[in-house]
């Protein structure tokens, strides 16, 4: 292997061959990475990264020896098959056997994220309690450092957590026995993993999934993207989204890709990380949230990327956002000259609730984009702008095989072409219902159906998803599309753009709602005038009286605030 990562066929070559996995279905998810493990030992499976330090490279072999003996501990400390095991750990090389020796038991893993060191210890309690009533929470698999913070929550009367493991530190010992182990007796409709919905509102809504439907997805999404033996991942995403824990853990590892995994905090700190373990390993695959492309375009000196080349990337897939053209255009414009091909900015629809993705784009064609009119499309159709510019929607592409869409109006009825209303969707891979949430999945399944609460519209066979309808603000009977106003924000100069959020506010006066807008700036002087004519600007008209709130620029991780959890009664801010 040359020092900057494998040799790979031309771009063009990789995006038109077909993927070589024959992925059987029916069978364990265990069974399949044995079988992999037994025929290339030595093959690379996980290259964990670190921002300090020589990244720790797993092979197959070595990945599989080490979850058999994560397996035998906690056979031996009391897990048992159907046993939901709570993983709570930071970047951590030992954290992938970890899982599967949970897998390879049959009980269920299911990620959680590690408690920020800001958010106090009564609150991570309070939601860790939560999640157990909600979820079944059977053990808590952490680190050390944890155990006096979870402590106070094993077996109270309202808590199901019997126990706090710590089989990382056991990994750390020598081996007694490593051969790998069978998985526990079972059959492809078992339950596999349990993962939670990443919902907006209140307690993430908690998904279990079987190996029959993660192996057909995994297969299916495999065809979809052209993956190839020529492929490797590169992520940063957490494992406790569906974006990161099936794009880019089980995809790459049931398929026998290598996986070029960092840590999360360490990219939010040094976005240019990515983008170097890209470089470094020629990775082909990476899958990224909208605000991913503005932050790394924003924060990514030109003095950091000496030696980078992105010339091996054939896809960057934009999903679990609303995709937008702005921000793939800000990161064309700001990395091509290091080898991004325009290609290669895909993007893809996907939720918990189907394993992961219901459409995606064509490999090696950039993502499609339609021009509509801002005032229709707020009146749920779809048509060319009559006056000036109009609304840019990016495609998330076609459905993926085994997946059916429908787009439906308040009544969950069909409605024609051209027509915006919420997706609703099947697919072979979806899950069965929230487990021990049968009022929430009486809500959004029914008939085989999922209700997505997402909005949308099919035009010439694309898909194009443009919001949430929680999210649709009305004034005076108006729609009002949140992204409309924050892309016309975000135009103002001094405004930073991805740091402004609109939302609806109650406004009891009017008997209606009210706009609001905040949004970081870097200007002086009277901003709120600014914001004003923005607001009345082409896309950014209400027709209505609003507030516009904003700071001074602060660097935070994300491009906006959650929009639902901003919904307010209509006041000023004290």
């Amino acid at each position: 292997m040359s020092p900057r990562g494998p040799q790979l066929p031309s771009t063009d070559q990789r995006a038109m061959k077909r993927p070589v996995f024959d992925v059987d279905a029916a069978s364990l998810v265990w069974d399949r990475l044995r079988s992999l493990a037994d025929a290339a030992p030595e093959a690379e499976a996980i290259v964990h990264v670190t921002a300090e330090g020589a990244p720790h490279r797993w092979t197959r072999g070595a990945l599989i020896r080490a979850a058999s003996r994560a397996a035998r501990w906690l056979d031996a400390h009391g897990v048992r098959k159907g046993d939901v095991c709570a993983l709570i750990v930071r970047h951590h090389p030992d954290f992938y056997p970890t899982y599967l020796g949970i897998s390879a038991l049959g009980a269920l893993p299911s990620v959680l994220a590690y408690p920020n060191a800001r958010l106090h210890p009564d609150k991570f309690r309070e939601g860790l309690q939560g999640m157990a009533r909600r979820s079944g929470l059977d053990h808590v698999v952490t680190e050390r450092d944890l155990a006096e913070v979870i402590a106070p929550v094993i077996g109270g009367s309202d808590s199901t957590i019997r126990q706090v493991l710590h089989p990382l530190e056991a990994l750390d010992l020598p081996a007694v026995d490593d051969a790998p182990v069978e998985h526990a007796p079972g059959r492809a409709d078992d339950a596999c993993l349990l993962q939670h919905s990443s919902g907006t509102t209140g307690l993430q809504k908690p998904v279990v999934l079987s190996h029959r439907a993660i192996l057909e997805h995994v297969r299916r999404y495999g065809e979809a993207i052209a993956l190839s033996e020529h492929d490797r991942v590169a992520s940063w995403l957490p494992l406790y989204h569906d974006m990161g824990l099936i794009a880019a853990f089980y995809l790459p590892l049931v398929c026998g890709v290598p996986l070029v995994q960092l840590s999360p905090m360490e990219w939010v700190a040094a976005p240019v990380l990515l983008l170097q373990a890209i470089s470094r390993e020629r990775a082909t695959l990476c899958w990224l949230p909208n605000f991913a492309y503005n932050l790394m375009a924003d924060r990514i000196r030109e003095d950091d990327l000496e030696g980078v080349s992105l010339d091996s990337v054939r896809m960057l897939v934009n999903c679990s956002e609303p995709v937008r053209a702005d921000s793939h255009e800000r990161f064309r414009v700001r990395f091509s000259r290091h080898g991004l091909r325009p290609e290669a900015l895909g993007a893809c629809y996907a939720m918990a609730e189907t394993t992961y993705a219901v459409t995606q784009t064509t490999p090696g064609r950039e993502a499609r984009t339609i021009v509509v009119d801002r005032e229709a499309l707020a009146a749920g159709h779809v048509a060319p702008p009559r006056n000036g510019a109009g609304r840019i929607c990016v495609s998330s592409g076609r459905l993926v095989s085994g997946c059916r869409v429908r787009i439906v109006d308040d009544r969950r009825e069909e409605l024609p072409p051209g027509r915006v209303g919420e997706i609703a969707m099947s697919s072979v891979s979806m899950f069965d219902g929230y487990r021990n949430y049968p009022e929430k999945t009486a809500e959004v399944l029914q008939h085989g159906w999922y209700y997505s609460g997402d909005l949308g519209f099919v035009h010439e066979g694309e898909h194009y998803v443009i919001g949430r309808k929680k999210d649709l603000v009305i004034v005076a009977g108006n729609n009002v599309f949140p992204e409309d106003v924050e892309d016309a924000v975000g135009r103002v100069p001094g405004i930073i753009p991805g740091r402004v959020v609109a939302f609806g506010a109650d406004d009891e006066r009017t008997g209606t709602e009210v706009l609001c807008v905040v949004a970081e700036t870097q200007a002086e002087g009277d901003v709120k005038k600014l914001l004003g004519v923005a607001m009345r600007a082409p896309g950014g008209d209400t027709s209505s009286s609003g507030s516009a709130w904003w700071r001074p620029s602060a660097r935070c991780s994300r491009s906006s605030t959650r929009r639902s959890s901003s919904r307010i009664s209509a006041r000023s801010p004290s």
